[in-house]
């Protein structure tokens, strides 16, 4: 999934100021707004080069974030207020911010891996993404 090089001059103008997003906006411009390989880049970096059962640490990540965001309300409500104004700071950060604080994964999820699972998952809205990560279908 490619971010286009309008949507990461907006991410980047957009998050100029919150420091914790910073490694997420390097990550994307070293991957030329890859979003699946900077998520995996920022992965490896955290984490190493970890498999769970065959199943990359990108693909489990993205499955547990299915299951704790796609029955969310507040995260829904969140994205939304965010897709309708897509240049506002405090809606993006405070999106980031709460993935960061109430998404519970295997390891620390921190603003940087949160500012990549947001921009995830509002480049394909959340019915997609939930839909897309869901394994019984």
């Amino acid at each position: 999934m490619q971010l286009t090089e309008t949507e990461l001059l907006q991410v980047q103008q957009t998050l100029r100021d919150y420091a914790p997003s910073q490694p997420a906006i390097a990550t994307l411009i070293d991957q030329e707004g890859d979003l699946d390989a900077s998520l995996e880049q920022l992965l490896r970096s955290q984490l190493g080069t970890v498999t769970f059962e065959r199943q990359s640490l990108k693909q489990v990540t993205l499955e547990v974030l299915r299951e704790q965001l796609c029955g969310d309300e507040g995260f829904r409500q969140k994205l939304k207020d965010y897709m309708q104004d897509k240049e506002s700071t405090p809606l993006l950060t405070g999106l980031i911010i709460y993935l960061a604080g109430q998404v519970v994964l295997p390891f620390p999820i921190d603003p940087a891996l949160a500012t990549l699972a947001v921009l995830y998952i509002s480049k394909v809205s959340l019915e997609v993404f939930c839909r897309y990560t869901d394994s019984s279908s």
